[in-house]
C-alpha cells in the first residue's frame, strides 16, 4: 500500500541524502558570522553596522523558509533546490565584489533566501516520508544545519586568519553549485496521496486537542519561535566578535561557534528520540527551559576555558528547540500544508535570529559590552517558556473538555 512508503528504507536514504545537502547548502547562514569580523575591519565599521549583512542574511532566509516552502507544496523540493543553488551562488559572487558594507548587506539577502531551501522547506519534505520515527527524522534533518556550521568555519579557519573573506565567498559558491544542483535530481519523488491521508488520519486526534485552530496555533508557534531565536542569536552570532572583544581573537571564537554547532548536533537528535516518546510540545518545553539556563551560564564567566565549556553547555542545551517546532506542524497540522506551515514558523525563528543579532550588536554598541545583550536575551527567552506552558495548559483544558 502507499502508506507503506512512510518510515521505510527509502525514506532513510532520501533523508541520508537531505542531509548531506544541507551540510552544503546551510553554509551561506554560517558564512558571515565567521566574517563578521574580518568586514569590519576592511570596511571601517562599527559593530552593529558590521552585524547588518548578518540581519539581511537571516531576513533572506526567513522569507525564503515561508515562500520556498509553498513552491515545494507545489512543485516538490527538487525545483526549490536548484533556484536556491544558484541564489546562494549569486549572493556570495556578489559580497566578494561588494564595495561597502550596504552593498554585502544586499547580497546577503540572496545568499540568505537561496539558503532557506537547504532547512525548512527540506525538513518539510523529510517529514513526509514519517510517521512513526518523524521526530527523529526532523531532528536529523535539522542536524544539516549546525552540522554545516560545525564544518565550514573549522574548513574556512585559515582564510579566516588571513584576512581573505573574499576569496572564501567565492570558493563556496563554486562548492554549492557543484554539489546541491546535481544532489537535488534523486529527491525528485514525490510523496503518494495516500500516504498523506494516512499520516492526516493519525494526526486528527491531536487538531481537536490542541485546544486551537489551525491558524492560531501557527501564529502562536510563530511567536514562540520569534522569542526563543531572540535568545539564541545572542550566543550564534556574537561568539566570535566577542571573544575577540576578550582577546583571544576570531579563530578561537570560530571553535567555539564549532564546538557550540557540535554541541546542537547531539541535542537535536536526542530531542528528535525524545519527541517521538513525549511529542513535540514536551521536548520544546524541556528546551527552552535548558536554553535560559545555558543564557544564564555566559554571565559569571570570561576565561577561555570556562567559555568552551559554556558554549559546549549551551550548544546542548537549544540545539533541540528549532526542530521541535517542526514535529509540532507535523503532528497537528495537515501533511499537504507541510512546506507552508513549516516554513512559516521557520520563517518566525529566523526572524528572530535575525533581529536578536542585530539588537544584541545595538546594545553592545550602547553599552560597550555583552553583559546586558546576555540578560536581554533571557529575558525573551523566559516569553517563550511562557508560550509554551499556555500551549500545554490549553491542550490539557481542551483534552479533559472533550472527554467530559
Amino acid at each position: 500500500m502507499d502508506e507503506q512508503v512512510l518510515d521505510s528504507r527509502y525514506s532513510w536514504g532520501r533523508l541520508a541524502l537531505s542531509l548531506l545537502i544541507a551540510c552544503i547548502g546551510n553554509i551561506g547562514m554560517w558564512a558571515i558570522i565567521v566574517m563578521m569580523p574580518a568586514m569590519q575591519n576592511d570596511f571601517g565599521v562599527d559593530r552593529g553596522s558590521a552585524s547588518l549583512p548578518y540581519t539581511a542574511t537571516m531576513i533572506g532566509f526567513a522569507l525564503g523558509n515561508f515562500l520556498i516552502g509553498r513552491m515545494v507544496d507545489r512543485f516538490g523540493i527538487t525545483v526549490a533546490l536548484w533556484g536556491a543553488a544558484i541564489s546562494t551562488a549569486i549572493g556570495f559572487v556578489g559580497s566578494a565584489y561588494a564595495p561597502n558594507i550596504t552593498v554585502v548587506a544586499m547580497m546577503q539577502f540572496l545568499a540568505g533566501l537561496g539558503t532557506a531551501a537547504c532547512f525548512g522547506p527540506l525538513i518539510a519534505d523529510v517529514s513526509q516520508w514519517f510517521l512513526k520515527r518523524r521526530g527523529v527524522a526532523v531532528a536529523i534533518a535539522a542536524c544539516g544545519n549546525y552540522l554545516s556550521g560545525t564544518i565550514w568555519p573549522m574548513v574556512l579557519k585559515p582564510m579566516i586568519a588571513a584576512g581573505d573573506w573574499r576569496q572564501a565567498y567565492i570558493a563556496l559558491a563554486i562548492i554549492v553549485l557543484a554539489a546541491v544542483l546535481p544532489l537535488s535530481l534523486f529527491l525528485r519523488r514525490r510523496v503518494p496521496l495516500a500516504a498523506q491521508a494516512h499520516s492526516d488520519a493519525v494526526n486528527s486526534a491531536r487538531v481537536r486537542s490542541s485546544g486551537f485552530t489551525p491558524r492560531q496555533l501557527t501564529w502562536l508557534l510563530g511567536l514562540a519561535g520569534i522569542a526563543c531565536c531572540m535568545a539564541m542569536s545572542m550566543p550564534q552570532v556574537h561568539i566570535v566578535a566577542y571573544c575577540a572583544d576578550l582577546g583571544y581573537g576570531p579563530a578561537v571564537g570560530a571553535e567555539m561557534l564549532s564546538l557550540m554547532l557540535l554541541g546542537g548536533v547531539i541535542s537535536r537528535l536526542i530531542s528528535g528520540l525524545l519527541s517521538d516518546r513525549i511529542g513535540g510540545v514536551a521536548t520544546l518545553l524541556i528546551g527552552s527551559t535548558l536554553q535560559t539556563i545555558g543564557l544564564i551560564l555566559y554571565l559569571p564567566f570570561d576565561g577561555l576555558v570556562p567559555l568552551y565549556v559554556v558554549s559546549a553547555v549551551f550548544g546542548l542545551s537549544q540545539g533541540g528547540i528549532v526542530p521541535s517546532y517542526a514535529v509540532i506542524v507535523r503532528e497537528y497540522l495537515p501533511a499537504r500544508e507541510a512546506g507552508t506551515r513549516v516554513g512559516f514558523v521557520m520563517m518566525a525563528t529566523i526572524l528572530g535570529m535575525a533581529l536578536g543579532g542585530w539588537m544584541s550588536g545595538w546594545i553592545y554598541d550602547q553599552s560597550g559590552s555583552y553583559f546586558l545583550a546576555f540578560i536581554n536575551g533571557i529575558g525573551w527567552n523566559v516569553l517563550n517558556l511562557g508560550i509554551v506552558i499556555l500551549l500545554i495548559q490549553r491542550s490539557r483544558s481542551a483534552t479533559r473538555a472533550l472527554t467530559a
